[in-house]
């Protein structure tokens, strides 16, 4: 079991409610990190489904939990041959954090009937660079816990010369070596730097509602994550990542609605 697979783990009480310990190794400076709540959420989820993948979920951020004890509670909505609908709550202190509804099914390595490209083409891994390390005093210790490698020109916010656009691209991994599962795609989708950093804007930029979809099971090896935006207006930004696989395949998509940056 590796750290991630701990940091997420998802101990049963009764047919609905599961014991969980959030980590305080995937905060961004305070906040927890959205994605890797969602990978909290998602294995309690699909131990309590019949079928084994989350192919779809839609998470609303209703507050912001601190590292330690919670639970997620389960309500099955539909259970069906293909598929099976869930809703899940992250509750810490009796106070709903997370509110989640999940489609589990069972998905196969099947060649699919159609698939695009890429729409944008990665430099290679070694000609992509690292964020700075953040300081100790910043709360920042997600970043320990993967590697992440960007395409230059969408960190030029960091020295003062932003795109002007939304968005955002990197190669992606765990620190420890891990094969990238559901989860870690979880991770994945809300990994990236927010997009609007690149279009000038700065600050904590929270997720008020995250939809992704699980596309197919991933290849062993660096995940690639292109995201990007349509509009920033009145405080809210949209984001939209596709994350492929190793092997050249679309693995996940999602889309984020969230407030611009604060502070």
């Amino acid at each position: 079991m590796t750290k991630f697979d701990e940091a997420t783990q998802a101990i049963r009480i009764d047919e609905s409610t599961y014991d969980v310990c959030l980590d305080p190794g995937y905060s961004i400076g305070g906040p927890l990190n959205g994605g890797y709540l969602m990978a909290v959420i998602l294995r309690a989820v699909v131990d309590a489904s019949p079928h084994e993948h989350p192919v779809s979920t839609t998470t609303q951020f209703l507050r912001s939990p601190r590292p330690g004890p919670a639970k997620v509670v389960v309500e099955q909505v539909k259970t069906g041959r293909t598929a099976a609908f869930t809703r899940a709550r992250l509750v810490q202190d009796d106070v709903a954090q997370l509110e989640a509804l999940v489609t589990t099914a069972t998905l196969t390595a099947v060649e699919p009937l159609y698939a695009e490209e890429p729409g944008v083409a990665m430099p290679a891994v070694d000609d992509c660079v690292r964020l700075p390390d953040p300081r100790p005093e910043s709360g920042m210790t997600l970043n320990a816990q993967m590697e992440m490698r960007f395409d230059p020109p969408t960190i030029g916010w960091l020295n003062g010369a932003p795109t002007g656009r939304p968005e955002a691209r990197a190669y992606f991994r765990m620190a420890e070596p891990q094969d990238p599962d559901p989860y870690v795609l979880a991770l994945a989708v809300d990994a990236l730097p927010p997009v609007v950093f690149s279009a000038g804007l700065r600050g904590w930029a929270p997720t008020v509602d995250l939809t992704w979809h699980l596309r197919a099971l991933p290849a062993p090896g660096w995940l690639t994550l292109l995201g990007g935006g349509r509009l920033i207006a009145d405080g809210w930004f949209d984001e939209e990542v596709e994350v492929w696989d190793s092997a050249g395949r679309l693995v996940a998509q999602s889309r984020q609605l969230a407030r611009v940056g604060r502070g």
